[in-house]
C-alpha cells in the first residue's frame, strides 16, 4: 500500500522519526523499515513524498505516525530561538510516533540509566521469551508480551531479559495493569497534572518515564521528558532564563536531580508551550547527534 504526502501541508522524514530514540523496536533491512507494533509486523519505506507500507492499513500507518499533526504550524509555535529553529531545520519532518501504552511503560522502565542499545536488547529479550513469533519477509519478530504474560513469570526469569533491578519494577508494574489499577484509556482523558501523578504512583515510574509515557503514548504533547542529553541542552542554550546559583548546581553533574527535573521541564512547557513535546524532540535528536560528531 502506498500514502501520497503533500509536502507542504504533511512534511514527514521517515528516517529522523524512526532514529530519534523515541521507539526501540524498528530495524532498517536495505531501504525498509521493519517493526512491531501492536501485533502486527510491519515494513514501510519512503521515497520522497511517498510512503510504501505493508503489514497495515493507512489508518495504521496515519495514526501511529501522527501525520494528522499539522507540522508546518506545530514547529512555527515553538520556534521560539535560533537554536530550536536549528533543530527544526536539521531535521524538519521529524514526528512524534503515537505509541501503544503498555509497551511504552515498559520500555521507558526499562531505559532507567541505560543507553538506547541497551534498551534495544532488553525489550528484545522480553519478546523473544515472553511474545509471540511472527514472520514477515522470511524474517523473524516477537510480538511484544502482554501484561498477563508478565504476572505469570518472577523476577529471575525477567532479570534473564538482562533487566537487572528493573525486573521488580516491570512485574509489580504488570500486575497493576493487568488487574486493571492502571486503566490507559483513563489517563489519556485526564490533564496532564494528574494523569502524571497518576502514573507516578507505579513501580519504577520517575518523572522521565511518566512524561515519555504521556508524551508518547497519550496524546500530552506538552509533556518535556528531561535526561541528561535535555539537561546539557538547557543549561547551553538556555541559562539566562535561570538563576546563576541554579546553573552552577545543575553544571556539577550530569543527570538531573529530581529539583533540577522539575525546574526544567517547568520552564520548557511555559516556554515552547502545548507542543513542548515536539521541542524536546528536536533539541533531543540534534543533542545527541552532534556530541557523537565532536
Amino acid at each position: 500500500m502506498k500514502i501520497t504526502l503533500n509536502p507542504k501541508t504533511t512534511p514527514f522524514n521517515l528516517d529522523y522519526t524512526l532514529r530519534c530514540g523515541q521507539v526501540f523496536r524498528w530495524k532498517k533491512l536495505g531501504n525498509w523499515w521493519y517493526g512491531v507494533v501492536n501485533d502486527k509486523a510491519i515494513k514501510i519505506k519512503q521515497s520522497n513524498n511517498v510512503l510504501e507500507f505493508e503489514g497495515a492499513d493507512t489508518k495504521f500507518v496515519e495514526n501511529y505516525f501522527r501525520l494528522d499533526d499539522f507540522l508546518p504550524s506545530i514547529l512555527s509555535k515553538i520556534s521560539k530561538d535560533e537554536h530550536t529553529k536549528n533543530a527544526i531545520q536539521s531535521f524538519y519532518g521529524l514526528r512524534l510516533i503515537q505509541q501503544d501504552p503498555w509497551e511504552c511503560l515498559v520500555s521507558y522502565i526499562c531505559a532507567t540509566n541505560k543507553n538506547i542499545p541497551a534498551i534495544k536488547e532488553m525489550i528484545n529479550n522480553l519478546a523473544k521469551q515472553f511474545g509471540e513469533k511472527i514472520t514477515l519477509d522470511d524474517y523473524f519478530f516477537y510480538t511484544f508480551p502482554k501484561p498477563n504474560s508478565i504476572t505469570r513469570t518472577n523476577n529471575k526469569m525477567l532479570r534473564c531479559c538482562k533487566l537487572g533491578f528493573r525486573a521488580k519494577n516491570v512485574l509489580k508494574t504488570a500486575r497493576q495493569v493487568n488487574n486493571g489499577k492502571v486503566r490507559f484509556a483513563e489517563l489519556e482523558k485526564m490533564d496532564y497534572e494528574t494523569a502524571k501523578n497518576e502514573l507516578l504512583q507505579l513501580p519504577g515510574v520517575g518523572n522521565k518515564v511518566a512524561d515519555c509515557v504521556l508524551l508518547f503514548a497519550l496524546n500530552k504533547l506538552e509533556a518535556f521528558p528531561v535526561d541528561v542529553w535535555m539537561k546539557k541542552t538547557i543549561v547551553k542554550h538556555y541559562s539566562t532564563h535561570f538563576d546563576k546559583a541554579f546553573i552552577r548546581k545543575a553544571l556539577k553533574k550530569k543527570s538531573p536531580t529530581p529539583a533540577e527535573y522539575l525546574m526544567i521541564s517547568s520552564f520548557a512547557r511555559k516556554y515552547f508551550g502545548e507542543y513542548a513535546g515536539y521541542a524536546q524532540q528536536y533539541l533531543f535528536h540534534l543533542e545527541r547527534l552532534t556530541c557523537k560528531t565532536v
